[in-house]
C-alpha cells in the first residue's frame, strides 16, 4: 500500500464495496467485502450539488446532512485547502444502518473526495487510516478499501491488516429485516467487562475463524463463527439473529452471525447451489415475524483502493 494518491482534477469514479464485519468473535477486528457497493462520480463545479441513486436515494442526495461531504469538507479545513464545490453523481446498493458498513463507505468516499480534489499527497495507508480513525474501529474499513477477509489491529494509530480471498464458491445471503438499527444503540446494549471464559471462548473461535478462511475450511466455520462478547447482547435488539444462529451446519448453511452492529444477519452457504434451499429454510425459521430483504452477495477479493480512477477532463 505505498502507492500516492494525487489530485488531479476531472472526473473521479470510486465504488466502494459492502461489507460484514465481526463474523461473529472478531469484534472490531474482522470483516469481508461483499458484491454491493456505493459508487461514485464527482467534478467540480459552481455549487454542490447530488443526484443520488439506488437506495435511500432521498437521505444520500441531502447535501446539508450528509456524510460524504461533512468528511470532504472537514478534511479539507482542517488541512488548509480550499473546499472546492462538487457535483456528485452516486448510486447506492448498501442499505443503510442495517450492519452492511454504509458509514465506512460513506467516510471512505468523503476522504477520497478530499484527497483527490484538494490535491492531498497520501498513501493508500494514509486513506485507510484516516477512515479508521473516523470510524472508530478497523474492520469495516479495512475490508471496504482492501476487499477480501481481513483482520485488523491498530497500534498508536497505525493500522495492521492480513488479508485472504475467501473461497470463490462461498456465497453470502444477507438476510435484512425492515428496520434498521444505529450502531450507537447497538454499542449501549454491551457490557463493560466480560468474564475470562467469554474471552477465552472468543479467542478460541476468532482463531480459528481467521484459518477457516484462509484454508476454505468451510467446516469450522460453524464453530469459528460463535460469539460471546456481542451477539448475545445484541440478540434482544436484533430479532432474526437469535432464529437464525441455531441453522449454521444445517440446510448447506456453513456459518451464521450479526453482520456488523445488525440488525442484519450474515448468512454463508457453501456454494450458488445451495442458496435456494438455505433461503427456504431461512423463511421457515422466521415465520411470523415481518418478511426480510435477502441480499445474494459473493465475497469480493478486491476493495475500492483498486477502483481508484483518475479521468482526465
Amino acid at each position: 500500500m505505498s502507492e500516492v494518491f494525487k489530485g488531479k482534477g476531472g472526473v473521479f469514479r470510486l465504488r466502494l464495496p459492502a461489507t460484514s464485519a465481526n463474523l461473529g468473535p472478531g469484534f472490531d477486528a474482522a470483516a469481508i467485502a461483499l458484491d454491493f457497493y456505493l459508487e461514485i462520480e464527482a467534478e467540480e463545479a459552481p455549487e454542490f450539488a447530488i443526484t443520488a441513486s439506488g437506495r435511500d436515494r432521498e437521505r444520500c442526495g441531502n447535501i446539508d446532512d450528509n456524510l460524504i461531504l461533512s468528511v470532504y469538507k472537514e478534511l479539507l479545513q482542517r488541512h488548509n485547502r480550499p473546499i472546492a464545490p462538487l457535483a456528485i453523481r452516486m448510486e447506492n446498493g448498501i442499505p443503510l444502518g442495517m450492519g452492511c458498513g454504509s458509514s465506512a463507505a460513506g467516510r471512505l468516499a468523503g476522504i477520497a473526495l478530499a484527497v483527490h480534489f484538494g490535491g492531498l499527497d497520501w498513501s493508500s495507508q494514509r486513506i485507510l487510516e484516516e477512515a479508521c480513525a473516523l470510524e472508530g474501529h478497523p474492520d469495516n474499513a479495512a475490508a471496504c478499501w482492501l476487499g477480501g477477509f481481513v483482520t485488523a489491529a491498530c497500534e498508536d494509530g497505525t493500522v495492521h491488516v492480513a488479508q485472504v480471498v475467501p473461497p470463490a464458491e462461498w456465497r453470502a445471503l444477507v438476510v435484512v429485516p425492515a428496520e434498521s438499527l444505529a450502531t450507537v444503540k447497538a454499542r449501549a446494549v454491551l457490557p463493560a467487562s466480560y468474564s475470562r471464559a467469554d474471552a477465552v471462548a472468543n479467542i478460541q473461535s476468532v482463531s480459528l475463524l481467521g484459518l477457516a478462511f484462509a484454508q476454505g475450511r468451510g467446516d469450522l466455520l460453524r464453530i469459528a463463527m460463535h460469539d460471546r462478547i456481542h451477539q448475545p447482547y445484541r440478540a434482544a435488539i436484533c430479532p432474526l439473529l437469535p432464529r437464525l444462529l441455531p441453522m449454521a451446519g444445517t440446510d448447506g448453511i456453513l456459518g451464521v452471525a450479526l453482520s456488523g452492529a445488525g440488525p442484519a444477519v450474515l448468512v454463508i452457504v457453501a456454494d450458488e447451489a445451495g442458496l435456494a434451499g438455505a433461503a427456504h429454510a431461512i423463511r421457515g425459521a422466521l415465520e411470523g415475524l415481518p418478511e426480510p430483504e435477502f441480499m445474494v452477495s459473493r465475497f469480493m477479493p478486491c476493495g475500492a483502493s483498486e477502483g481508484w480512477k483518475q479521468i482526465p477532463a
